[in-house]
């Protein structure tokens, strides 16, 4: 594909002046020194999108995290459904992965994650949810809101929501009901579609053409890598290739982009998907997205052609290495996935003292 398309050109112009690719300030308002380090763009939500932002904290200081905002679920649930805000969930959730190993930035991932034990309408709340819808109905404006708690938080990195409309996540499920199992029925909101009964066919989202946050399409464009994953495939990943103009932005980036996989299948959503078949869905959504490397755990990959042949199709060389944790638990130690993500970069991109 050659050229940008309109709608792109047009949401880089929508970027406020001095917003676009801004330092990320540390606590004291100075700005992380630029230039040296890869700008990396990564995409995801709820834990698997942690594990990522955890991971790549550790090599740069150029780091946005682009979030899913289609949560119907628990706190963010009831604050959506009260208020008509985004569900601020998953953006909370990012910006504790992005707190310092400091006591001022383990202080605040703790304070952020709280969340409050009562017989009352607060049961439940996180902190972080309540300050984020807090900042939101001050100024009016889910980026300046969100960069202003990164700052209080210290911070490795920016926070965006894919699109500023709250979204609501549908499925076609074949087997939903296990009566029935060859039928399709439509499952609705993302907490039910994680856990469906049956085999998730396709994902869709409503509104199906909403708009992209112009700062989420701008990082992208202007990325070193875009990682994408881990995380649940359906509910999680998959939903960023459905904002039209985000896909638009994954499809003509100049950055190289990484896949990262799941350590094991997700019950409900991907339960029996092997790791090829993680692939086949997504490219089933996004089939004109390309892909430079396929991350996966080499514990996790019980037929390595399979999984070549099909990273082949996006094609993306596969990467296998040790990055689940030591204690057998199907959860990305932030260390190891770290080392993982630094020799792809250094492998597989532009010749560069990043660090």
């Amino acid at each position: 594909m050659t050229g940008r398309s309109p709608r792109l050109s047009r949401l880089r112009r929508a970027v406020p002046e001095g917003r676009a690719g801004r330092p990320v300030e540390a606590r004291g308002g100075k700005p992380r020194r630029r230039g040296t380090q890869p700008k990396v763009v990564a995409l995801g939500g709820g834990m698997g999108l942690s594990a990522s932002l955890a991971a790549l904290r550790r090599i740069t200081g150029d780091l946005t995290a682009v979030v899913t905002v289609a949560d119907d679920g628990g706190s963010s649930g009831r604050l959506r459904d009260e208020l008509g805000v985004l569900p601020p969930g998953d953006l909370r959730k990012a910006l504790a992965a992005l707190c310092g190993d400091d006591e001022w930035g383990q202080t605040w991932s703790r304070v952020i994650q709280h969340r409050f034990q009562s017989k009352g309408d607060l049961h439940e709340h996180a902190v972080g949810n309540l300050l984020i819808v807090a900042l939101w109905e001050q100024l009016g404006d889910h980026v300046q809101a969100l960069d202003l708690v990164g700052r209080l938080l210290g911070a490795h990195g920016r926070v965006l929501p894919m699109s500023a409309v709250p979204l609501e996540l549908q499925a076609l499920v074949r087997g939903h009901d296990p009566e029935r199992p060859e039928d399709v029925d439509t499952v609705r909101g993302q907490a039910t579609v994680a856990l469906t009964p049956g085999e998730v066919q396709s994902v869709h989202l409503v509104p199906n053409d909403p708009p992209a946050v112009p700062e989420a399409v701008e990082a992208v464009l202007d990325a070193d890598w875009v990682v994408l994953g881990p995380g649940s495939w359906f509910s999680s990943v998959i939903p960023h290739l459905l904002v039209p103009d985000l896909l638009d932005a994954l499809v003509q980036t100049k950055a190289r982009r990484v896949l990262s996989l799941n350590l094991a299948p997700q019950p409900g959503e991907t339960e029996g998907f092997s790791p090829q078949r993680h692939l086949e869905v997504l490219g089933r959504h996004a089939p004109k997205l390309a892909l430079d490397v396929v991350l996966a755990d080499e514990a996790a990959v019980p037929d390595r052609d399979s999984l070549t042949d099909a990273a082949k199709g996006f094609g993306a060389a596969v990467e296998l290495a040790p990055v689940a944790r030591p204690d057998g638990s199907p959860r990305h130690d932030p260390e190891l996935l770290a080392a993982a993500y630094d020799r792809i970069f250094r492998m597989h991109g532009r010749i560069g003292p990043w660090r």
